[in-house]
């Protein structure tokens, strides 16, 4: 049974976009569509090169308690064109109510136009398990250590 995330959309929102949706009965990550603002609809929205934009998708949401929403990048568009998010994974907390915005980088060597309707980010929705932090006078040793970054070499 899917857990139901409530959909709202925002009163300038083309509605024909659709919501987010899976691609594929296997799919972990539901799309995520551009929906600009009226007057980016027609020219898109150009990012240029190492620039980062906020996407609009016409969108807010209410997220289950327990759960968070992680906004993920959509390989297609980092491999072709060096587009992917400027914050990976993005959180969206349960308790949000704000407009849903994709911050997307643009790591590529040439500008990148974003259109009305292109899929731009993957949400997924994740449970979160809350940590209780507990202050103790040593910690367990392991083989690893104080190893820290490459400290587990290359293969």
């Amino acid at each position: 049974m899917a857990a139901a995330v409530r959909v709202k959309w925002e009163d300038w929102a083309d509605q024909g976009q659709g919501l987010p949706d899976y691609a594929t009965p296997g799919a972990a990550g539901a799309d995520l569509r551009a929906n600009l603002l009226p007057e980016h609809r027609v020219a898109g929205l150009t990012l240029a090169a190492m620039g980062r934009v906020i996407v609009p998708t016409g969108l807010r949401v209410e997220i289950p308690p327990g759960f968070e929403i992680q906004i993920r990048p959509r390989s297609g568009l980092a491999v072709k064109h060096g587009v992917t998010l400027a914050n990976p994974p993005g959180t969206i907390d349960c308790d949000y109510r704000g407009p849903l915005g994709v911050a997307l980088i643009n790591l590529g060597g040439a500008p990148f136009t974003i259109h009305h309707g292109d899929r731009i980010a993957q949400m997924v929705l994740a449970p979160v398990v809350r940590a209780r932090f507990v202050v103790v006078e040593a910690l367990d040793h392991t083989l690893r250590g104080a190893g820290g970054f490459g400290s587990t070499g290359r293969r």
